[in-house]
């Protein structure tokens, strides 16, 4: 692996910072360190505790950038770059001791550029990284997407609606699809998770209806620097002027691409 940027290594920093508070309560929670910010929708102490970690880490380092975050730290910087941070991926996983849950960590330029980003598994030490241009890594190995052509080896990821249920028709119109052409589909409850593995070749392809920038932005540039492909479900590359993202290899990333415009019209 090349000699790492400072923005790569804070992020790495701060990632496992976040990975630490984590391991140290998992299992461990009350139901007073949980809440409801909305309907299905939890946070925990944990959550603000590694969002808390995170942010002091790369402010320390960078704080004239700007930081967003998903449980509300926003801070407006006057470079121009701005930090994603999505301090605990799988909160409802983590929740229920499910191990299955991650950090991720992007760093972006004014023109929506992603130039770092980090996914990190504390459960099983795997850390994720990428820069632009320098390629994606696991634990320090060049990863790549998988290179399977066969429709019936294919392992596709995706998210479950499980707010907003107008959609449902379409979702499950798209998912029979993806079923008919894939050998099987995984729900893992981490979009950061379900994009890194795509970007390793453990996946062969990733979807999903309504997603932030804090899920994706990450996993979007693992998964592009792995010699794969990430866009919008029209085709479009501009993926923060989107919601849904699909992830995939030459072969899948079409495949799925094709299925989300037929099923999802607007």
């Amino acid at each position: 692996m090349e000699q790492m940027s400072k923005e790569l290594q804070t992020a790495v920093n701060a990632a496992r910072a976040a990975g630490a508070i984590t391991l140290e309560k998992l299992g461990e929670l009350t139901e007073r360190e949980i809440h409801a910010k909305e309907s299905k929708d939890f946070v925990t102490e944990v959550d603000k505790r590694c969002e808390a970690a995170i942010t002091a880490i790369i402010m320390a380092d960078f704080p004239e950038d700007s930081l967003l975050s998903e449980e509300g730290t926003i801070r407006k910087g006057s470079s121009g770059r701005t930090w994603i941070v999505d301090p605990l991926d799988g909160t409802l996983n983590f929740i229920h001791s499910f191990p299955v849950f991650s950090i991720s960590i992007a760093l972006k330029n004014e023109r929506d550029d992603l130039l770092a980003g980090v996914v990190f598994q504390p459960l099983l030490e795997e850390l994720f990284s990428a820069e632009r241009g320098k390629g994606a890594y696991l634990n320090g190995r060049r990863i790549s997407v998988s290179n399977r052509t066969d429709s019936n080896s294919f392992l596709i990821a995706t998210g479950l609606p499980f707010k907003e249920y107008h959609y449902l028709e379409a979702y499950f119109g798209m998912l029979k699809e993806v079923i008919e052409h894939s050998a099987g589909v995984r729900r893992a409850g981490s979009a950061a998770i379900d994009l890194a593995y795509t970007a390793c070749g453990r996946f062969d392809g990733f979807w999903e209806y309504r997603l932030f920038p804090w899920d994706f932005a990450a996993g979007a540039l693992l998964v592009r620097e792995a010699g794969g492909s990430v866009t919008g479900f029209g085709g479009e590359s501009d993926l923060f002027g989107q919601q849904s993202i699909i992830a995939g290899n030459s072969v899948t990333h079409p495949l799925l691409l094709d299925q989300a415009k037929r099923h999802f019209t607007a």
